[in-house]
C-alpha cells in the first residue's frame, strides 16, 4: 500500500464537451459519476458535438443546482438555461459517439433553441436514460461495463505531479482542465499512474484499463476557446507510445460508493 497519496480533486461534465464542475462529494456508479456526460449536443443528423470541431462549447459553463443544470456563456452569465436533472425527455433518438450508435431522448425543444443560438448553428440536447446501455469496449471491460456519452471509458485518472512535470517543460503552463479528468490523486511521483492496476479510493475499488490518448482538445483554452499548439506539442515529444500521445489513465470501477475530495488512494 502507498502512504500519502490522496484524491485532490474530483470533476465531472454533465454535459459533453462543456465546461466541467469540480465536486468535493460525488457518488461512484457504473457509467462514470453520477451525472458525468449523462447529457450531450447533437447535430441534426444525430452526431455528437463536441470542442474538437467547436472550441466555442467551452465557453459553455454548467453548474449543479439541487434540481437542475444551469448552463450559462462565460460571456454573459446572466444569460442562462436550467435543464432539470430528472426529466427523462420525450421521443427517443439515435445517436453516435464514435462508432457507437445507441439511444437517447431528446429534451425540450426550447433548450434547443437556446443552445442553437448561442453556437449559431442547429443542434439538440439529449440525455442518456437508464434504459440504455452504451457497453465498454470488450478489449477493455472487466464486468461488462456500460459507459456514459464519455468518448470510451467511465473514468480518467491524473496525478497532479504527472501535470507539473509537464508544466515544467512547457513555456507557459496549463491548468488541470486542458485534459478533463474525474479524478486527480496528488502525493506520488510524476507518471507513476502508468504501471498501476488496481487501486481503492476510499471505499471504492478501480481497475485502470489503458492509457488515455490524448487529442486537440488539450491545446484549446477553457475560459477563452483560443487554441494553440501546446500543450500537445510538448507532449508528444516525451509521452508518445505506438503513434498516441499518452497522458491519464482510464478506469472502471470495481464497486459503487461514495468519494470525497481527500480520500486516502492506495494502490494493490
Amino acid at each position: 500500500m502507498s502512504q500519502g497519496i490522496f484524491l485532490q480533486d474530483i470533476y465531472i461534465y454533465p454535459i459533453k464537451s462543456l465546461g466541467g464542475i469540480r465536486m468535493e462529494v460525488c457518488r461512484v456508479e457504473e457509467r462514470g459519476f453520477q451525472f458525468d456526460r449523462r447529457w450531450m449536443l447533437i447535430d441534426p443528423q444525430g452526431m455528437f458535438v463536441t470542442q474538437r470541431e467547436y472550441p466555442q462549447l467551452a465557453l459553455l459553463k454548467v453548474q449543479l443546482e439541487s434540481d437542475f443544470l444551469r448552463v450559462y456563456s462565460s460571456e454573459r452569465p446572466e444569460d442562462y438555461i436550467q435543464i432539470p436533472l430528472i426529466l427523462e425527455g420525450y421521443e427517443s433518438v439515435e445517436v453516435v459517439v464514435w462508432d457507437d450508435t445507441m439511444l437517447a431522448k431528446k429534451l425540450d425543444p426550447n433548450i434547443d433553441k437556446w443552445f442553437s443560438e448561442k453556437l449559431g448553428m442547429e443542434v439538440h440536447l439529449v440525455k442518456m436514460p437508464e434504459t440504455t446501455h452504451r457497453l465498454v469496449s470488450p478489449k477493455y471491460a472487466v464486468n461488462n461495463e456500460s459507459v456514459s456519452f464519455a468518448d470510451g471509458m467511465p473514468y480518467l485518472l491524473i496525478g497532479q505531479e504527472s501535470l507539473d512535470d509537464l508544466n515544467s517543460r512547457l513555456e507557459s503552463s496549463v491548468p488541470m482542465d486542458r485534459f478533463r479528468p474525474n479524478l486527480v490523486f496528488s502525493g506520488a511521483k510524476a507518471y507513476e499512474e502508468d504501471s498501476w492496476k488496481t487501486l481503492k479510493v476510499g471505499e471504492v475499488d478501480f481497475q485502470i484499463v489503458k492509457p488515455c490518448a490524448r487529442c486537440v482538445m488539450t491545446t484549446i483554452d477553457q475560459e477563452n476557446a483560443t487554441k494553440s499548439k501546446e500543450p500537445l506539442k510538448t507532449l508528444a515529444g516525451y509521452r508518445t507510445f505506438n503513434n498516441k500521445v499518452l497522458f491519464g489513465q482510464n478506469m472502471v470501477a470495481l464497486s459503487h460508493g461514495i468519494l470525497k475530495v481527500g480520500d486516502q488512494v492506495s494502490i494493490q
